[in-house]
């Protein structure tokens, strides 16, 4: 019976030393440990690459203007125009704006046909056309000067039309 007694005494033992540290362990859990203060996390930065060191480039030089342009050609009898010539005047526009203060003289001509009185009008209105196209194209109006020659200064015979054509004309010049 001392065996069964010690069996007994010893299990005993054991359950109560399990009990208690179970009931403690549960008692420390069942109290509620305070929440640990978290810091909030300092923001993160992006690091960026570092800029590419800019290469100190030469301006361009400035393209210079080509102001040898052909001659604006008209219509017979009228300041229309010919369509061939836009693309002349479109050629001139941009040689003018790479030198915006640059003066002009745009030299009007006719044929022979007509009487001088009419042929001259004719040849101011065709310069006149030239300059209303450059100004629609947004060049300064105040750098041009229209001069009309009339009949008086044919580069051609006016004794075929197709001399008489050619004839019909706006100059370009640079004014000196």
């Amino acid at each position: 019976m001392n065996i069964t007694k010690n069996l007994l005494f010893t299990t005993l033992l054991a359950l109560f030393t399990l009990t208690m540290y179970s009931c403690k362990t549960k008692k420390l859990v069942a109290k509620p440990a305070p929440a640990p203060v978290e810091k909030p996390a300092p923001p993160v930065e992006e690091k960026k690459p570092a800029p590419a060191p800019e290469k100190e480039e030469a301006p361009a030089p400035a393209e210079k203007p080509n102001f040898n342009l052909d001659n604006i050609q008209f219509e017979f009898n009228s300041f229309v125009l010919k369509t061939s010539s836009f693309a002349i005047l479109d050629k001139a526009v941009a040689e003018m704006k790479k030198s915006p203060t640059t003066k002009f003289v745009l030299n009007g001509h006719s044929s022979a046909e007509g009487t001088p009185d009419h042929n001259m009008q004719l040849s101011i209105d065709r310069a006149n056309a030239v300059k209303s196209y450059f100004i629609n194209a947004g060049l300064n109006g105040n750098n041009f000067t229209v001069v009309g020659h009339g009949e008086k200064e044919p580069i051609s015979s006016n004794d075929s039309e197709e001399g008489r054509m050619v004839n019909r004309r706006t100059e370009i010049k640079v004014q000196n």
